[in-house]
């Protein structure tokens, strides 16, 4: 599953570039949203999808592991 995770980062990041939305403000979305607004609404919704299937899926599981307390009570 981590390609696909990567292959998404790649594909976010193209479509950051939103070059055919810079000289223009219409449509308007929604009646008061210009588009290329809209446009990174979109980009950041799909970043925050992204990243939780990242999380999920690309995420190390033996990162979380955490030492015990120590011997002596006190903070290792």
């Amino acid at each position: 599953m981590k390609i696909p995770v990567f292959l998404l980062v790649a594909l976010l990041m193209i479509l950051h570039h939103d070059f055919w939305n810079w000289q223009t403000h219409q449509p308007l979305v929604f009646g008061f949203i210009p588009i290329g607004l809209a446009w990174h609404v979109g980009i950041s919704i799909g970043a925050a999808v992204v990243w939780a299937l990242a999380v999920r899926f690309c995420w190390p599981t033996d990162a979380e592991v955490l030492e015990g307390p120590s011997a002596d009570g006190g903070d290792a």
